[in-house]
């Protein structure tokens, strides 16, 4: 066995990428459609395919109250954000909104108090 075959390098030139997490199932679509429909201003957050996760798409509320699932392309939810009327934003470019960070200050501080 060469270096290489023991570090894995011969297995990183394979055309498909290795995933840990499971498929996106119609369920993370699912998720993202009645969270868009049961809050107020309601936007997608396109976040790129990694190593070890498909293409995710965080849903980010007015309030700044947020769910991320999976949902297999940027074109699946690009599609589906036009479908329901809500925006859809590449999230490299135009980062996470300050209201989500919000969100989770105020929701983290609440869990210490409980």
């Amino acid at each position: 066995m060469g270096w290489r075959d023991r570090f894995g390098l011969r297995k990183a030139n394979r055309r498909s990428k290795a995933r840990f997490d499971r498929n996106t199932e119609d369920a993370d679509m699912k998720a993202l459609i009645e969270f868009a429909k049961s809050r107020v201003g309601v936007e997608f957050f396109v976040e790129p395919e990694t190593f070890a996760t498909q293409t995710t798409a965080v849903a980010v509320a007015t309030d700044g109250e947020w769910i991320r699932r999976r949902v297999g392309s940027p074109e699946a939810i690009r599609k589906l954000a036009s479908k329901i009327a809500t925006p859809a934003y590449d999230v490299q470019i135009v980062g996470y909104p300050q209201r989500m960070r919000d969100w989770n200050a105020r929701n983290k501080r609440d869990r210490f108090l409980e």
